[in-house]
């Protein structure tokens, strides 16, 4: 009898028999049908009701492995994994910074008991998941990544080591976990979703929007969203109660004459041009113009020069030490845009600081003697935005940012961690008559509404 071997090849799969499915196409340099490998549980499908007799030589997985898990679920995180299990066992899930995504992604793995890789963007979120997964789960997790290349039942991942190895890492996993599953949308990363064969996937993520809207393409490659809650429905029962204070701050003279005649070189572009600046996509078309128009391209220039006074200001750092002089007996994040003032508040407040220029070991220990009391505040930049499971803290300090809502939810909830007693507190410090105002308008007028990034 004419059987179609189904075989894996660099991240598609190969059909041989001359027998085509929906989901691919004849590849005449082979002489067979391919598919992306994404497609291999429909191309099965597809095959057995059609009642045609085919060889599965795709799986090449690592051995399954005893696992006893200890993850008890909030209400909340049931209900996501119940609606992830559902909807087939595919799709994601958005909650808040410190709402136990994890959890539920470790309870996923022990109920389906099959080989899995979980994706995240940093080599310390590898250390981090492979940690909770020992814990939790009793078993080791492999990893790939860092100079690693171990594969085993569970494995943790970062993007750029998925994407890099999925021509050989794409047939050993049923399951993809996609931590910050917005970077899956990404050009290149969304390769991963593509060329892995694994059916189940389950994506996590605090806000899914992207500036540049690619997050629509995630349906396609990992499911659709299946559960969603917001920091107000969960604050003083699940996370920290909290209040969010803004204090204008006036740039200095000097400060403020340089960002005025910085600001109007731009607007006199502008102006002259008769370009509007509305949306997102709006300054995204700018920014084209400036690879083809030497003026436009001055105009930027003066516009980023006039948001880095407004950012750094003098001003913020007397304010700053009023704050910290005030809330001394808190543990303190601030949070900046830019390195070189995460530098200048480290030495003028003897604050240390951790940034992407940071070595990993010092990283741990800043974090350690933080997590211990031994540090009362850290300054950083966006490293701590993202994943990284920062020591309890009660007061944040915003001192720039950018206008997105993801960076504010992130930098939020590394204050939002439940402690019996504690309210937390964030307070941004904005420049006066600036375009700061703007940019901290934009971040919470998307965050209540639920629209940008």
């Amino acid at each position: 009898m004419f059987v179609i071997r189904l075989r894996f090849d660099k991240g598609t799969l190969l059909l041989r028999g001359e027998v085509g499915t929906p989901y691919g196409k004849w590849d005449p340099r082979v002489g067979c049908y391919r598919a992306k490998a994404m497609h291999y549980r429909d191309v099965l499908t597809y095959l057995e009701e059609s009642g045609v007799p085919y060889r599965d030589e795709v799986p090449d997985f690592p051995p399954l492995e005893a696992m006893k898990c200890s993850v008890e679920l909030r209400s909340y995180q049931r209900k996501g994994l119940d609606r992830w299990r559902r909807a087939g066992l595919r799709g994601f899930v958005v909650l808040p910074t410190a709402a136990g995504k994890t959890y539920i992604a470790l309870k996923a793995i022990s109920l389906l008991r099959a080989q899995t890789l979980i994706v995240v963007p940093t080599l310390d979120l590898v250390d981090q998941w492979r940690r909770r997964v020992a814990d939790y789960l009793n078993v080791e997790a492999g990893a790939v990544g860092g100079g690693e290349n171990v594969v085993k039942m569970v494995t943790v991942s970062t993007y750029d080591s998925a994407y890099l190895k999925a021509e050989v890492l794409g047939n050993r996993f049923m399951f993809l976990v996609f931590d910050e599953v917005h970077h899956l949308a990404s050009p290149s990363y969304m390769q991963i979703a593509e060329m892995y064969v694994a059916p189940y996937r389950l994506g996590l993520t605090a806000t899914y929007e992207r500036a540049d809207g690619r997050h629509a393409l995630l349906p396609r490659l990992v499911g659709d969203l299946v559960h969603t809650m917001e920091v107000e429905e969960l604050a003083g029962k699940y996370l920290s109660s909290y209040d969010h204070e803004k204090i204008y701050v006036e740039l200095t003279p000097e400060e403020q004459r340089v960002y005025d005649r910085e600001m109007n070189v731009f607007r006199r572009y502008l102006r002259v041009k008769g370009i509007v600046l509305k949306s997102v996509k709006d300054f995204h078309r700018f920014i084209m113009r400036t690879g083809r128009d030497r003026n436009a391209r001055q105009a930027l220039l003066a516009r980023n020069r006039a948001l880095k006074i407004a950012l750094n200001s003098e001003s913020k750092l007397d304010t700053l030490a009023k704050l910290l002089q005030a809330y001394r007996s808190k543990k303190i994040l601030i949070f900046t845009l830019h390195n070189d003032l995460v530098y200048r508040i480290s030495r003028r407040f003897l604050v240390p600081a951790v940034t992407y220029q940071t070595p990993r070991e010092e990283r741990r220990k800043t974090l350690g003697n933080f997590r211990s009391g031994e540090y009362k505040a850290v300054v950083t930049s966006q490293v701590l935005d993202e994943g990284v499971d920062v020591p309890d803290a009660s007061v944040g300090f915003i001192l720039s940012g950018t206008g997105s809502t993801r960076e504010y939810i992130q930098r939020l909830g590394r204050l939002l961690r439940k402690v019996e007693g504690k309210r937390a507190k964030l307070v941004e410090i904005v420049s006066k008559q600036t375009v700061e105002v703007g940019i901290s308008r934009r971040r919470r007028r998307k965050r209540k509404t639920g629209k940008g990034e």
